[in-house]
């Protein structure tokens, strides 16, 4: 906690150093960002069922300042999942700090960040998970499609590198409604067979995925979404959305099932694809 804490105040210093420029720089420059919260059936990350049967909210605040940028992320679980009759001592399971830099270079913007992830239990009752620290480097091309290359680099507790290959677009279907359609691969390679082992499937069982010794070195997770931003006014939008996840490789598959929730214990019983959807809304300053 102590740490979040640390992280917010460095925000709140990132976010007001335009008050103490001169009067005629801040005519010019002005902060700008977005407040947004998203409403949706899942909680999947990288590949991760994090929630199950549960609808998530997802309280959203960015700030952003001459390619600074500062984001403060929290999700909140209506109903967290649990194999007995247990309750959570809280239904805010993470809250998740941004910062980061970002410079345009003709056709390309190159961004560099870091993100602190303040994690909750995992078990009733039980204590916090470790938290989580990252540094990233991004790469976006300013073309059709708009490719983006992102690098994720652990460099606290679970141990692993994590890259997203992403592209997008939107058509303009009326003067405020678009039809967004995205999808992104990615690629996993752990450092420490602990927090992300290889996954394998015991032949004598019906798909089981037991954890071996290994390393996970693998393509990893698929994510295609669709969405509809309505322009509400020329700040708020409104986004109904609709993504599906799925394993890009077999070591995928095995990995996305061991550590998925449904059933008790028995791997086979679970999912390693997941289709969910909601409602984004976005406030722009």
């Amino acid at each position: 906690m102590k740490k979040i804490i640390t992280v917010i105040l460095m925000i709140a210093m990132l976010t007001s150093f335009p008050i103490i420029v001169r009067a005629e720089e801040a005519a010019e420059e002005k902060v700008s960002g977005e407040i947004a919260a998203s409403v949706l059936s899942a909680y999947i990350w990288r590949g991760q069922e994090l929630t199950r049967h549960s609808v998530v909210v997802q309280p959203s605040l960015t700030a952003g300042y001459k390619g600074f940028t500062a984001n403060v992320w929290g999700n909140l679980d209506t109903n967290p999942y649990s194999g007995g009759n247990e309750e959570y001592s809280s239904n805010f399971t993470e809250t998740d700090v941004t910062l980061s830099y970002s410079k345009k270079f003709g056709l390309v913007q190159a961004g560099v960040g870091y993100i602190y992830y303040g994690l909750a239990a995992a078990a009733p009752a039980g204590t916090d998970l470790p938290d989580s620290q990252e540094v990233f480097f991004t790469l976006v091309l300013d073309t059709i499609l708009s490719p983006t290359l992102t690098v994720y680099k652990e460099i606290d507790y679970y141990k692993q590198l994590y890259i997203t290959l992403g592209v997008s677009h939107t058509f303009a279907l009326h003067e405020k409604v678009g039809l967004k359609l995205a999808a992104q691969a990615s690629y996993l390679k752990s450092d420490d067979e602990t927090t992300y082992p290889e996954f394998k499937r015991e032949l004598e069982f019906d798909g089981d995925s037991l954890a071996t010794a290994d390393k996970f070195n693998n393509v990893h997770d698929g994510v295609v979404s669709i969405s509809i931003p309505i322009a509400v006014t020329g700040h708020l939008t409104i986004s109904p959305t609709l993504t599906y996840v799925f394993p890009l490789s077999s070591d995928a598959k095995y990995e996305m099932r061991a550590r998925g929730l449904e059933g008790d214990s028995d791997p086979s019983d679970k999912r390693s694809s997941f289709l969910y959807g909601g409602i984004v809304l976005s406030y722009m300053f």
